[in-house]
């Protein structure tokens, strides 16, 4: 699922192709938005709130996409179309009258609210590191009220945090040198959300820095343990361990560690997640 400086740099994509455009045409290919209609609205800006995209349109309107797993947008320059294999999986057509159109594809979560209702649909989630209004303070107060809660599966939660992802609280957890079930109030919360916060923010800043946690940006090196199952620590050499995600709970998702680096409970101390 992509992660919150994944979709951060998707709004500024899709900005610098449409913001400021005038919608001609629009297309909302789910039954509960088949009637509604866009055109003639200028398209403002396109504002995240951890994974979730807002396309704010003038009049007080936004359009609310999500990716999970699968979606996507993509954008044409005038007079161009998807290939038609993939047109069964727009979700969203919006044409603009200076030429560009947007395409969503797969998209999930589809809503069309008043903007200054979007809390409707994101309220309940953390503060972001990537928004202006990033409230750490709150952030570690969320996160250090359920003090029991493993290290990563904390971080996971949307409502603690709004961004972070399974790459992310993995990265982060061989950073901090702990395992990724400690509880979580055995951890510096503190420290491990400016941390958290810096490394989001650079990943969506700084060119070339994307998703990179090593700082070598090379293929198979810029990640310290996710995605290095049975590949040995860039660190000490030893083996990363990995466990498969627990299904149908998302607070346990696939599990990279490296037992030396990261000394502490192993996945075994594993308990069901309590929705919240």
């Amino acid at each position: 699922m992509p992660e919150g400086d994944s979709v951060h740099l998707l709004a500024r994509r899709l900005d610098r192709s449409l913001r400021g455009r005038t919608i001609a045409r629009s297309d909302l290919r789910v039954p509960r938005l088949a009637t509604k209609d866009l055109a003639g609205r200028e398209l403002l800006e396109h504002a995240t709130h951890g994974k979730h995209l807002l396309t704010r349109f003038s009049g007080g309107v936004t359009l609310h996409s999500h990716l999970r797993m699968d979606g996507s947008w993509t954008v044409t320059g005038a007079g161009k179309r998807l290939p038609r294999r993939l047109l069964p999986d727009v979700r969203v057509v919006l044409e603009t009258t200076e030429g560009p159109t947007a395409w969503g594809q797969k998209l999930h979560d589809l809503a069309l609210v008043a903007t200054a209702e979007e809390s409707v649909l994101v309220g309940h989630l953390g503060p972001d590191p990537l928004r202006d209004d990033w409230d750490p303070a709150e952030a570690v107060r969320r996160v250090r009220a359920h003090p029991t809660t493993p290290l990563v599966s904390a971080l996971l939660d949307q409502t603690n945090v709004a961004g972070l992802g399974n790459l992310w609280v993995n990265e982060l957890a061989f950073l901090v040198g702990r395992s990724p079930w400690t509880p979580v109030g055995e951890v510096d919360v503190p420290a491990l959300l400016d941390r958290a916060a810096t490394a989001l923010r650079h990943s969506a800043t700084v060119p070339g820095a994307y998703q990179v946690t090593t700082g070598i940006a090379r293929r198979g090196e810029s990640h310290w343990v996710a995605g290095r199952a049975r590949r040995p620590c860039l660190r000490c050499g030893t083996t990363v361990q990995v466990v498969a995600e627990l299904p149908n709970d998302p607070a346990h998702r696939r599990t990279w560690w490296c037992p030396r680096c990261q000394p502490g409970p192993g996945p075994e101390t594993r308990v069901p997640s309590v929705p919240r």
